[in-house]
């Protein structure tokens, strides 16, 4: 079943559909929540949130272009606002697991450190082109930029990414 049907069906009171949705897109929000945060258990929260926020507005939604674009505007903004508010939080105290597995926490460190040399737009749309699938149309409408800047974002961004592995 399509999206579009799944929210008409969903605005007209269907449970069912909105589990359909939720299993169709839970787990790919989550990876771009946690891709905006170091800890599992906000990245959940976030997830929890835009599901939450889905569901509270729905019945205003109007199809206007993708709604897979629609919901990751929520996660979009939901991280930005979490991540605004992380800036005053102090440290927490249990910091990373000292036994985690070397090679994934390399791994882990070299992609950050990748896209930390990326400027904050271009790292957005970096995850959202590769880390979660979208289109450059559908990236264009998450971040309230003009097509064409979301392509050269891109472009650019991989251009930093190449050179930056070299």
């Amino acid at each position: 079943m399509r999206d579009a049907q799944l929210v008409r069906r969903i605005q007209a009171g269907d449970r069912r559909a909105a589990d359909a949705l939720i299993e169709r897109y839970y787990t790919d929000v989550l990876r771009y929540c946690a891709r905006h945060t170091d800890c599992t258990q906000t990245a959940e929260d976030l997830t929890q949130e835009v599901f939450l926020h889905l569901f509270r507005t729905i019945g205003s939604y109007r199809e206007q272009g993708q709604f897979r674009a629609y919901l990751y505007r929520i996660a979009y903004c939901l991280c930005v606002d979490a991540a605004r508010q992380r800036k005053a939080d102090p440290l927490p105290e249990d910091l990373a697991d000292p036994a985690a597995p070397f090679e994934a926490i390399e791994n882990r460190d070299l992609a950050q450190r990748l896209l930390a040399g990326l400027s904050p737009e271009q790292r957005e749309a970096i995850l959202l082109r590769y880390g979660q699938g979208l289109k450059y149309r559908e990236i264009a409408a998450v971040t309230g930029q003009p097509l064409r800047t979301v392509q050269s974002r891109v472009r650019k961004a991989l251009k930093t990414l190449r050179e930056g592995t070299l």
